[in-house]
Formats: structure tokens, C-alpha cells, sequence
């Protein structure tokens, strides 16, 4: 199997597969694949084992379904494309510490078979809060390769042990499970009250290496929403000028 990442801001994932050679990823993913690539998609894949794997799966922000993209009569490449600005990488996934995984409930894009994907943790942290949907992470496990996308600028660190880094729940990327990880709430009522940083912050214990991502879809969904509204307004105040013309000329 041989892989690609593509671009910079946007990256694409390309994976050129041998004959016989599979790889899975959540259905709806696909961005383009050559006519040697054959599809199947079922509830198995991603360490699925029945209607309890599928489940957690589906907990940790995971879609129920999972297609298998396999190269038949020839070699065959299938691509993902980034869904935000950010960065598209490979990890080895073993059954070992340090070298399972924790995620954003949208990290995994795709995995080798071996890889299973599960929940990891889920906090409920109040109405409003992430959408009212609470807090999870996806936990990346089993054995094999994946590959992983995280929005904006990544950044990493490796915490010794015992070190600490408090982050905002949102810029939560990545992390091997060898780090301890928590959600605490902001000190201080004038911090909770005008601090404007929101209530909570994810509390990482080393040792071991964490990916934090620039650009939270919630921020960005914010910021969208923000300059929506302003654009609904205008084009508001705008139709009633239009219509004050209207209904003068009309007069």
C-alpha cells in the first residue's frame, strides 16, 4: 500500500492499493476512487462485533456504518479530501501503551483492518455547551495503520510525566492514551462570569504526546453563524427599503 497526502491547507488522502488489499473508513467519506476499487458497506468494519461495538462506535461521534474499499483485478486508489483547513497524518495503531489513541469524535478518516473504533470518553457539560451534544472523544484501537485529521495548525507536545497543559475542549486533537486526561471547570466567578472563555477545560496529564488543533469546528461555526446573522439582517433592511419604494410607487 502506498499513501499521499496532497496539498497544504486543504490536504486530500490518497492510498494506491495492491490487488487483495483493503482499507475502511466512515460511509460518505469517499472523494474519488479508480474503477478497481470495490465497495462494500456494513456495521462489521471498525471493530463493529455486533450491536454493542456499533454502539460505542456510534457514542464516540462515529458513524454507524462503515464501508471497505478493496482493490480487485488490479491495483486501485481511493482519496479523502479534508472536510476543514487543517492536516491529514498516518499513525501506527498497536496493542500496546502509548500507542492507542485519543481523539475528537471527527478525527479517524481512515483505517487498515485491525484498527477498531470506539468511544473513548463522553461528559455531558450543559445545554449550549458544544451544541447541547456534551463532550467525546473517539478511542483508536486494535492494530494496524490510520490515518487521522485534525482542523487548522496542529501542534504538538510531549508531556513528561506529571506535566500538565489545560486546553480548551475544543482545541482537543489527539492524544495517546498513556496521557491522563479530564474535564474541569473554570476558576474563579469573575473567570465564569466575564472571561468569555467558556466554563470548561480539558486537563492532560503525561506522560505522552498531544495533538492540539487551531481551529475547533464549533469557533468556526460560530464565526460563520456570527456573520450570518449580519448578512440576515442587512438583506432584511435592505427588502423593506426595496418595499417602502414599492409601495410608494404604487401610490
Amino acid at each position: 500500500m502506498d499513501e499521499k497526502i496532497i496539498g497544504t491547507v486543504m490536504p486530500v488522502l490518497e492510498l494506491t492499493l495492491n490487488p487483495g488489499e483493503a482499507i475502511f473508513a466512515e460511509s460518505g467519506e469517499l472523494s474519488w476512487m479508480t474503477s478497481t476499487i470495490q465497495m462494500t458497506t456494513s456495521t462489521q468494519y471498525g471493530g463493529g462485533g455486533g450491536v454493542g461495538g456499533v454502539f460505542k462506535r456510534a457514542m464516540g461521534g462515529g458513524s454507524l456504518f462503515m464501508t471497505e474499499y478493496v482493490a480487485q483485478g488490479g491495483p486501485g486508489m481511493v482519496a479523502f479530501a479534508a472536510k476543514l483547513p487543517g492536516q491529514i497524518f498516518p499513525l501506527d495503531v498497536r496493542p500496546q501503551p502509548g500507542f492507542q489513541f485519543l481523539g475528537h469524535r471527527h478525527a479517524f478518516v481512515a483505517g487498515t483492518h485491525g484498527v477498531q473504533v470506539s468511544m473513548g470518553f463522553q461528559q455531558k457539560l450543559g445545554a449550549g455547551v458544544f451544541g447541547g451534544d456534551g463532550f467525546r472523544l473517539q478511542k483508536i484501537g486494535g492494530q494496524g495503520r490510520v490515518w487521522c485529521e485534525l482542523s487548522g495548525e496542529v501542534v504538538t507536545y510531549d508531556l513528561r510525566p506529571g506535566e500538565e497543559i489545560k486546553v480548551h475542549p475544543g482545541h482537543v486533537g489527539l492524544f495517546q492514551d498513556t496521557v491522563q486526561f479530564n474535564i474541569t471547570t473554570v476558576k474563579g466567578i469573575k473567570n465564569k462570569i466575564f472571561g468569555g472563555d467558556g466554563l470548561f477545560l480539558a486537563q492532560l496529564i503525561g506522560p505522552g504526546r498531544v495533538w492540539l488543533q487551531s481551529l475547533p469546528l464549533a469557533r468556526l461555526a460560530a464565526a460563520l453563524n456570527e456573520y450570518t446573522m449580519v448578512q440576515g439582517a442587512e438583506a432584511g433592511a435592505a427588502a423593506g427599503v426595496v418595499g417602502g419604494l414599492l409601495r410608494g410607487i404604487g401610490t
